[in-house]
This record gives C-alpha cells, structure tokens and sequence, in this order.
C-alpha cells in the first residue's frame, strides 16, 4: 500500500496492527508531539484516522473541531465519489451514506472543562471500507460501507490524504473568519434536523445548535442545550 503524503503542518504516523489511532493520537498528544500529527490505520475493510489539534481557544469553542472534520470528510469523499453519493452528518459524529451508518467522528482533550484552553484535542475518524465478514446481510440495514454505496473506485489512501487537505483548509478558514461559514456548511449536510432524537436521557425533537453547536433538543416542556463538550471520551 502507498504511502499517503500530508500537507505542509501536518505529518502523519502509521499504526501497527491493530492499533487504535484515537488512541495512540492521545498519548502522544500527552507525551507533547506537535499540532498537525495524523495517526492513521489503514486495514482492507475500515479506515481509521486521528488528528492531533492545539487549539488556541476555550474547549467550548474548540469543539467546533468536529464539524469542521464532518464537512473536511465530506469534502473529501465528494471529491473522490460519484455525485450521486450522499454524505450527511449527525450531530453526535456519526456519518452516514446514502442514508446508511457508515462511520464515526470521536473527539478527546486535555481538559473537559469548557472555559478552559486544552493543550491538545483530538479528533477522530472511524469509516468502514467493506461490511464485516461475519455479519449477515440485511441484519443491520441501517449500517453499511463505503465500497457497499457506489464507492469502489474510491482509493483509501486518496481518501485519506484528501480528508487531511480539507481538515487543514476548514481548520484556517474556522481562524481566519470564525463559525459562521462553519455554520451555514454544516448545516447542509447535517442529518435530522426537524426528526426525533435520543441523546443521553432525553428526547426530543431536534431543532438545530447553538452558536458552539451544541444540540438544541424540545421535548414537551422545554428546549434543552447539550453541549459539545458531552461527546468528549477517553481513549
């Protein structure tokens, strides 16, 4: 498999086996590598990436990371894919194709308090290429794979390269003009808006984010703001 190349501000780490990039991203992250380290793990039936971020604002605002690498990943793959295939976003990480479950964004940090400026975050993504071997068909018809949508042609390294392009333009576009054009991309692709959703203990009818994109849920006596912040895991 070819080696894939990163951009300038950016230098990627290939892991071993069954190594978890999200993982491996932050301990190093820990240990102190520099800003624009991307993990990867490229296996014949998922593709697994970390990106190792330093961000200069609050974690509330930090966390705008993970939209910014929902639109980066749909940027990527519709650049790659036929244009009939469609990419959509949920709010908690999960990407969907063509309407089907087809892989995940998870985010970690240095702190989980939101006024605080973490010394690093990180930010993952998690796609599967083929559907596992040992699943039978049609027994999870909300999950599928990117080469299962019209994508076989895609070349995951290309892919991979491709996402890190992206991540680093909507990384400087977010510094240079704020969220707002954050805001207005993301809202095209999200997924549900309008729809009823569980996160946590609640439910209710989604209705669309904060300005840090946190999630604004009305059930039948209030709208409920759920931060970012609660997406938060430790590798």
């Amino acid at each position: 498999m070819t080696e894939p190349s990163f951009p300038p501000l950016m230098a990627g780490h290939a892991a071993s086996g069954a190594e978890d990039p999200f993982a491996l991203a932050s301990q190093k992250a820990v240990l102190g590598c520099d800003a624009g380290l991307i993990v990867h793990n490229l296996a014949s039936d998922r593709l697994s990436v970390a990106l190792v971020c330093a961000p200069e604002v609050p974690l509330a605002k930090a966390m705008t990371m993970l939209p910014i690498s929902g639109i980066a990943f749909q940027n990527a793959l519709g650049a790659l894919a036929p244009p009939e295939v469609a990419v959509h976003l949920q709010w908690d990480g999960g990407i969907r194709i063509n309407g089907g479950r087809c892989g995940h964004l998870r985010v970690a940090a240095s702190t989980n308090d939101p006024t605080t400026t973490p010394d690093w975050l990180v930010i993952a993504l998690d796609l599967a290429l083929w559907p596992p071997s040992d699943v039978e068909t049609g027994t999870t018809p909300e999950d599928t794979a990117l080469y299962a949508e019209g994508c076989a042609d895609v070349d995951a390294v290309g892919l991979l390269e491709s996402y890190a392009r992206h991540a680093l333009h909507w990384i400087t576009r977010w510094e240079d003009d704020g969220t707002e054009p954050v805001h207005s991309t993301w809202r095209g692709l999200v997924h549900g808006i309008g729809d009823d959703l569980s996160q946590g203990s609640l439910t209710g009818t989604f209705l669309g984010v904060d300005e840090n994109f946190g999630l604004l849920l009305r059930d039948a006596e209030t709208t409920h703001l759920i931060p970012l912040t609660t997406l938060l895991e430790t590798p």
